[in-house]
């Protein structure tokens, strides 16, 4: 198993990708937090995973746009396991609305919930890992909405972006501590809509794969980048993308 013994933080798995990842992360020997804002979401993935490999995940609930919760759900998964060695930073909420009509609260939500947060997660994991000693994986989930212009979108873009760098920026500053930091790219993973939400990533497939994106193909690229598979990689970001950034 690539991630036997590990201990992975994965933000957002209370659904879709943060689930796929959360899961597979267990299937790869790892002892996982599922970290959600909405309680019942983390619980019931993490529920779902102890009852394939008992003891396997822990539910935390917490608002990572929030330095405090950020802290205290670091605090929480190193009381249980004594220790960080992954960090996914995976979750993200898109808006979409042109700068002419995008309301401030919206740009800060967003730009909340998909940038700042892998600022103020990093911060307080990286922090554990530099106290263990002995090195880390962060990967940050980013999209191709961060390469490139959108005409429904503002902020979602422009945290994406952000993203991007940042990673690059993380993986100079905590390589001295064997830290690696790595970012993936995905495009329109087939995903479950909030209740009573349209869920706009179903639809024609544009890539050059032909099929759509699944939460297992984000899955199965950050196994690889939390595993020692990738020793030698960091500061890249890997899309997922099914070549729709060739075009």
């Amino acid at each position: 198993m690539k991630l036997d013994g590990k201990v992975a933080i994965v933000t957002g798995a209370g659904r879709n990708v943060g689930e796929g990842i959360a899961h597979l992360f267990a299937e790869e020997g790892a002892s996982v937090a599922v970290v959600d804002w909405l309680e019942e979401r983390a619980q019931a993935v993490a529920s779902a995973i102890n009852a394939e490999r008992d003891g396997a995940a822990l539910a935390v609930t917490a608002d990572v746009t929030s330095s405090a919760d950020a802290e205290r759900m670091v605090a929480d998964v190193v009381a249980r396991w004594g220790r960080v060695d992954v960090l996914v930073n995976n979750v993200g909420v898109v808006d979409r609305t042109n700068v002419l009509e995008l309301p401030e609260a919206e740009w800060d939500r967003v730009t909340g919930v998909s940038l700042k947060s892998v600022f103020l997660v990093t911060k307080y994991a990286a922090k554990q890992m530099v106290a263990q000693g002995d090195g880390g994986r962060i990967v940050n989930i980013a999209s191709t909405s961060g390469h490139r212009g959108r005409e429904n979108a503002t902020a979602y873009p422009a945290a994406k972006g952000g993203v991007l760098n940042l990673t690059r920026a993380l993986a100079v500053q905590l390589a001295p501590y064997a830290i690696r930091v790595n970012s993936i790219t995905p495009n329109r993973v087939e995903t479950i809509a909030e209740p009573g939400a349209p869920d706009r990533n179903r639809g024609p497939v544009d890539n050059l794969i032909g099929r759509p994106c699944m939460p297992r193909d984000v899955a199965l690229a950050t196994v690889f980048l939390a595993s020692a598979d990738a020793d030698f990689i960091t500061g890249i970001d890997l899309p997922v993308d099914g070549g729709v950034l060739a075009r």
